[in-house]
């Protein structure tokens, strides 16, 4: 590990740091930018999840890398991926939380990171399907602890969907299958309605809200949505389009 450490002095992921606080901090790494490094994060995230299928072409993925941060350096938590430009609304395509971290709410500061990435950029996100077994109880547990939080704390009565999902970026569909799981969304009248008993929610957030583990604040999240352009079949990131000229140049 010495002999590593003085051949490789990095004690940070490469690319830029977007997040910070509480000993938390977040990276931001191109996949085009920094392609071994992506590609081997790829192979170690495969030690772990048996369904991940490996491709060498990382190019078109951000790599989010979650890090604790100590006198010592940055120390990898977990990282997650997202396809630059994703044609079904994905926010997520492949997360990882080390073995090491898990079970201590890392997953879910994860999971939050990136919804918190789609409420910048203004769009409605979901992790990319079919989900694993894990993978579908974190989303869930996630879910369940927004929307609850915002459930518990409302006394509206004519709350919709679409109001949640304006709040959260959290799908539509995802949403609705959440609702169904706590028996919430009820057939009246001809149509699908949500029936809410306010001391049920109460009960049931107080059970999402007790795990321990960091909590995004968006205030200490410092990124705007990058723009695509392609060139020469490579991607290339740029932080505003040049004039009004189209995103997608001439190949």
């Amino acid at each position: 590990m010495l002999r590593h450490s003085k051949k490789y002095p990095l004690k940070h992921p490469p690319g830029d740091e977007i997040y910070r606080k509480d000993g938390m901090a977040v990276w931001e790494v191109d996949g085009a930018k920094e392609k071994e490094y992506c590609q081997n994060l790829c192979y170690l995230a495969k030690l772990f999840l048996d369904h991940k299928t490996l491709y060498y072409d990382v190019d078109p993925f951000m790599f989010y890398i979650i890090t604790e941060l100590d006198e010592h350096g940055y120390h990898m938590v977990g990282y997650y991926s997202k396809e630059k430009e994703s044609e079904l609304g994905y926010n997520l395509a492949c997360i990882l939380c080390l073995p090491c971290y898990q079970r201590r709410g890392f997953g879910r500061f994860i999971i939050q990171f990136s919804y918190e990435l789609s409420k910048k950029e203004k769009k409605v996100g979901s992790p990319e399907k079919p989900l694993s077994d894990l993978g579908q109880l974190g989303y869930r547990s996630y879910w369940s602890w927004v929307l609850l939080g915002i459930l518990s704390n409302t006394s509206a009565t004519d709350m919709s969907i679409m109001d949640l999902v304006a709040q959260t970026s959290i799908l539509p569909e995802d949403i609705v299958e959440t609702m169904q799981y706590h028996d919430f969304i009820r057939y009246m009248s001809g149509q699908h309605v949500m029936c809410l008993d306010p001391k049920v929610v109460k009960k049931k957030f107080d059970k999402y809200n007790n795990k321990r583990g960091p909590v995004v604040d968006p205030a200490f999240l410092h990124w705007t949505p990058l723009t695509i352009s392609l060139k020469r079949d490579k991607w290339h990131i740029s932080s505003k389009l040049r004039g009004s000229a189209s995103a997608v140049e001439a190949l």
